[in-house]
């Protein structure tokens, strides 16, 4: 279940309140008139099935009420009710398996941020890649997978196209164009600085490298684990399943790969800094298209709920039209809070 806290200008609060007590999978409806003072208007609070959250979040922004009012959302993590079971028994699908896509923007949103924390971590990570891949040490390389925060804004830049986001979409591009050269150039630098100071190796041995070989000699197997990576990390965004997200940052090989184009760069090995490159481009391509494919087959299924809800009555009531329900998946995005 998710919980909404909605203040809806007067204009509005009757069709709202409507809306919300004619549909199956809202419950614990409670209208406090006249409660909010900034902005004015009534206080709505209800609880709804997660099935349903984004096609009632959808009928909300219909009335307008994100515009002068606002729209808080937040995860029910228990709810000991046996009216919550049938909101849950009246929307289609499993909980589990729900996407609120709003929630989903909101995620994306804040990781795919160009910040100092952001660079700082990828520099951080691929540094950490350079001394795994230098030493043939799968442990740091495993390291730096789990430091690196690159996996927020690809999905960021999944999320937006899918969600027609334009703004999103250029965050995270942003991010991903600036955080990658400035981790690689940093490790460069890094690099050749331990070899001027005898802290690094004077080679790059294969020899001693024969755990870490894979970041630079992409192969069908990267592929294929990229996909599976892009895809379950896609899954765990949208399903609020995050405990997964960690498996699957350990499964990429973007950071190592970058680290390892700034450290064989300083050691003048251009054949295995290519090799690093391919293996980052085809992990970062694959990975987009993963994610792609993953949140179209979300939105169908989005879409075909949304139509069945538009057949029902508690649109009607709240005197709201028929929706094409594909024109705007996700929505304006309300003013969400924590």
């Amino acid at each position: 279940m998710i919980h909404l806290r909605i203040v809806a200008p007067e204009r509005c609060a009757h069709q709202a309140l409507e809306l919300l007590e004619r549909s199956d999978s809202v419950i614990n409806v409670i209208h406090l008139h006249g409660a909010a003072r900034k902005p004015e208007g009534d206080v709505i609070l209800c609880d709804v099935a997660r099935e349903d959250g984004s096609v009632i979040l959808g009928d909300l922004r219909d009335l307008g009420i994100h515009h002068d009012g606002s729209i808080a959302i937040e995860m029910i993590d228990t709810a000991l009710s046996d009216a919550a079971r049938e909101a849950e028994k009246a929307a289609a699908g499993l909980p589990s398996d729900a996407v609120v896509w709003e929630e989903v923007e909101e995620r994306s949103s804040e990781s795919a941020e160009l910040s100092a924390s952001f660079l700082a971590f990828m520099v951080i990570s691929m540094l950490i890649a350079a001394v795994g891949v230098a030493l043939g040490n799968p442990v740091l390389v495993i390291g730096a997978m789990v430091v690196g925060p690159e996996f927020g804004p690809i999905a960021g830049v999944c999320v937006a196209l899918i969600a027609r986001r334009g703004e999103l979409a250029r965050r995270s591009v942003v991010a991903l164009a600036v955080g990658f050269p400035v981790g690689i150039v940093v490790t460069y630098l890094a690099t050749l600085l331990a070899r001027s100071t005898g802290v690094g190796p004077e080679v790059l041995a294969d020899s001693v490298r024969p755990l870490t070989a894979f970041v630079s000699h992409p192969d069908a197997t990267s592929v294929i684990v990229a996909y599976l990576a892009g895809t379950a990390g896609i899954l765990s965004l949208t399903s609020a399943k995050s405990g997964a997200l960690v498996g699957v940052l350990i499964s990429v090989t973007t950071i190592p790969a970058a680290g390892n184009i700034g450290l064989a760069g300083a050691y003048g090995d251009w054949s295995e800094a290519g090799g690093a490159a391919q293996q980052l481009g085809l992990n970062l391509v694959t990975i987009f298209v993963a994610g792609m494919v993953t949140l179209y087959v979300q939105r169908l299924f989005y879409l075909w709920r949304r139509r069945r809800h538009d057949q029902g009555s508690a649109r009607q009531a709240a005197g709201l039209a028929g929706s094409e329900g594909d024109e705007e998946p996700a929505g304006a995005r309300p003013a969400v809070s924590p």
